[in-house]
């Protein structure tokens, strides 16, 4: 009967805690992940130039200069594309941009097998691998990073920046066996091929904003609507320049970063190979070495961004292209048949600065230009690569004129001073300025 059932007090049942949620990892790291990723397939080509330029010369018995004209139109066009490559991607979506990039990259470096003409070698490694690499430069690494993060911005940048010498690490070694063994062929279909790979993680894996998963930016403390596709990408593109040009800042930014490529890519990377070999260096050691430098230059450029959220980027770009410029006026009295101490002691000093100015510079390029930054930073990296391009071809051809490089190194450590000198004269914008009472 009811009147026998006991019932039980609500206040008498025992309450269990509800169970502990697990913090779930944001998403905005596995996309800065397959980003980090994506990049390293892009570096695969760009670490082939400075070891195919012996064996080019061998075979087709082009010049060095001429050889050097196809590297700087690839790194001319990798910097010139970057900040229509940023404004495309507000356009159609990271995705698609980075995706087709990757494509480009894999044809251009594949026909290179069949080419017999230097015009060939020009339009295939300098226009269509110049084009695609540019368009997943570091101007994409600043969209991602502007994007998903509004905390820890310094360190994803300087993460995704070591992404291109991580692919150095993984490809060098590689390509230089293959090339030296089984000849250059064979290395560059391997280019392709490992372009070709990251297509699908980058077609599955990566999505254009966190409000299409329904996530916040990393740090932001409210929900970001994801803003509408912006039409005439190279309109806008075209228009963030005239209004940048306008002012200093911008000048400093990209004259420093001219000369942070002229030092990076456009000299070592292109003619630090060739030169050790000159001094009877085998090239797969000489290639392990600028492999080295890789390694040291992922330490290097991650502290860089872990620096930057926490000091005055204008003082560690001056600290950075210091020491560069140091490091480049010695290298000429280390260059020998074998490794030793102070070849040694060059790499690892010189691979810990090889891209550590990336965080300061993309740091600046948002405290001065806000939403435009990554165009901005794009049209930077453009001079960075235009820098690279001229040492690139210069290098070639003072090796071949004068028959060695020396006088490259001292005049690329000269304008790394300059380019402290400049760094420090960039002046902070007056919100930013402590108002004096």
């Amino acid at each position: 009967m009811l009147g026998d059932v006991t019932q039980t007090s609500p206040a008498a049942a025992p309450v269990q805690a509800p169970p502990a949620r697990r913090r779930r990892v944001h998403r905005a790291w596995f996309v800065a992940a397959v980003t980090f990723v994506t990049i390293i397939g892009a570096a695969a080509f760009r670490s082939l130039p400075g070891l195919l330029i012996d064996p080019l010369h061998q075979e087709f018995g082009w010049s060095r200069g001429t050889i050097g004209a196809a590297v700087s139109i690839n790194l001319a066009l990798y910097g010139l594309t970057a900040p229509f490559a940023a404004a495309l991607m507000d356009r159609f979506g990271i995705r698609r941009v980075v995706a087709v990039a990757l494509t480009v990259i894999a044809i251009g470096s594949g026909l290179t097998v069949w080419m017999t003409a230097a015009w060939q070698l020009w339009l295939c490694w300098g226009l269509l691998v110049g084009l695609g690499t540019g368009s997943m430069a570091l101007a994409f690494a600043a969209t991602v990073t502007n994007r998903w993060f509004t905390e820890r911005r310094g360190l994803v940048s300087g993460i995704l920046t070591a992404a291109s010498a991580s692919g150095q690490l993984i490809f060098l070694p590689l390509l230089s066996w293959l090339a030296e063994h089984h000849g250059w062929r064979p290395a560059a279909v391997t280019v392709a091929l490992s372009a070709l790979a990251v297509v699908p993680f980058v077609w599955i894996l990566l999505r254009d904003h966190p409000a299409d998963v329904g996530q916040k930016p990393y740090g932001a403390a409210e929900f970001v609507p994801k803003p509408p596709p912006m039409t005439g990408a190279a309109r806008r593109t075209l228009s963030v320049l005239s209004t940048s040009v306008r002012t200093g800042t911008f000048w400093l930014l990209a004259g420093t970063f001219a000369i942070c490529g002229a030092s990076t890519n456009g000299l070592i990377q292109t003619h630090f190979v060739p030169a050790e070999h000159d001094h009877g260096m085998p090239v797969t050691t000489a290639a392990s070495l600028l492999a080295v430098i890789g390694v040291f230059d992922v330490v290097g450029t991650i502290a860089s961004g872990w620096f930057t959220d926490r000091l005055e980027p204008r003082r560690l770009l001056a600290v950075y292209y210091a020491l560069r410029g140091i490091s480049l006026v010695f290298l000429p009295m280390l260059l020998g048949p074998a490794v030793h101490p102070p070849m040694l002691f060059f790499i690892v000093f010189y691979g810990l600065d090889w891209v550590a100015t990336v965080p300061p510079t993309l740091a600046l390029c948002r405290e001065q230009f806000g939403e435009d930054s990554a165009i901005v930073f794009g049209w930077v990296l453009a001079s960075h690569q235009v820098g690279a391009a001229l040492v690139a071809y210069l290098g070639g051809l003072a090796r071949d004129v004068f028959g060695s490089y020396d006088l490259v190194w001292y005049a690329s450590g000269t304008l790394c001073a300059a380019a402290a000198l400049m760094s420090l004269v960039i002046r902070r914008p007056a919100a930013l300025v402590p108002a004096v009472s």
